[in-house]
């Protein structure tokens, strides 16, 4: 792997040891840009060959949210142990006139851990701006208690997670150690934030209100690489509701209303289709849904009950990891929902 791992673009090499002073170097040598940082920004993989791709989504990222941008990428299979690093800036005109740049340092470590991330990390942040870390794809050994008790806000997917439970419990520890510091967001409960905003939004309606205790069957569509996403939106229609689960069969769940209401749920996986593309709760002349074809940015809403009927759309989720990340860190928060629907999650996982 290490040899095959491309490093353009990556901006102007420099020696680990030297990393401030090229900085300094840098920014006194562009009068006409100016340095802002709000917040540290790390990416870290241990798949080194998306360091490139995760320097454009940092140059995408830092059009609306300003940082000092840390990379890593660990090829932890290496044969020798090395490090190398590089700097760049990335700028956006501000007014048309002078451009606000965000300065990125990337490193590729090679070969056996031994702390080296630790350090990297350390060493190399504003210390007096908070610290929001992109843990991509598999939680390894490496995510351990002197790293995350330094992180403010700590991002994932956990669509991407082979063992979803295993991996949760390691959040939950971390979260334990670390005390209410740290934030906790995964993008596989941020993909369904228009899906919520929609369904919570239809229900605003009287009549969608007279018909919700009447809610017998509640249907979910969605991609399978999306399990987990689609699980999340289905905890929270279960914790939202007050419904309690009764039984769980695969993909299907029995579940019971707080007047005793007998409500079926089912997740149907569609290959072909969008992240998520259907939540439908449905009863005698009522069915409240919310729909997204593939590619579309526009979610279909849909209210139907007792001959009232009406139709319109609203913005949907990217399917963007980056795009997932930045509209995220705009609303900010310490996402309460997202605890608090996680124990009902965690028993339909």
């Amino acid at each position: 792997m290490s040899s095959e791992i491309s490093t353009k673009g990556l901006g102007q090499p420099v020696s680990v040891g030297s990393i401030s002073k090229e900085l300094k170097k840098l920014w006194e040598g562009n009068e006409a840009s100016t340095n802002a940082s709000l917040m540290n920004f790390l990416i870290y993989t241990e798949e080194a060959d998306q360091l490139v791709a995760n320097s454009e989504m940092i140059q995408a990222l830092t059009k609306e949210h300003a940082c000092r941008a840390l990379l890593i990428g660990m090829d932890r299979g290496a044969p020798e142990s090395s490090v190398e690093a590089w700097i760049t800036a990335h700028c956006h005109l501000a007014h048309g006139k002078k451009s606000i740049c965000s300065e990125q340092v990337s490193f590729l470590l090679k070969g056996k851990s031994l702390g080296r991330l630790r350090n990297t990390v350390f060493a190399n942040l504003n210390s007096d701006l908070p610290l929001v870390f992109w843990w991509q794809n598999e939680l390894t050994d490496l995510f351990e208690e002197r790293l995350f008790r330094v992180l403010d806000r700590l991002i994932f997917d956990s669509t991407t997670w082979a063992d979803p439970k295993a991996s949760f419990a390691k959040i939950t520890e971390a979260r334990e150690q670390a005390g209410t510091k740290m934030v906790t967001q995964d993008l596989a409960w941020t993909r369904s934030y228009h899906y919520r905003l929609a369904i919570a939004g239809l229900f605003d309606d009287p009549v969608a209100q007279k018909g919700f205790s009447k809610i017998e069957t509640v249907t979910l569509k969605a991609h399978p690489d999306q399990r987990t996403s689609a699980l999340l939106l289905l905890a929270w229609v279960i914790e939202q509701s007050g419904w309690e689960l009764i039984e769980k069969n695969e993909d299907r769940f029995s579940l019971k209303s707080k007047d005793g209401q007998a409500i079926e749920a089912v997740i149907e996986w569609d290959e072909e289709g969008a992240p998520l593309s259907l939540l439908s709760l449905a009863g005698p002349n009522c069915e409240v849904k919310v729909m997204r074809q593939k590619g579309n940015t526009h979610l279909c809403h849909a209210l139907c009950t007792d001959g009232h009927c009406i139709d319109f759309s609203g913005p949907a989720d990217s399917d963007e990891p980056a795009e997932l990340v930045a509209s995220q860190l705009s609303r900010g928060g310490k996402n309460s929902l997202f605890l608090a629907v996680l124990p009902q999650f965690l028993e339909l996982l």
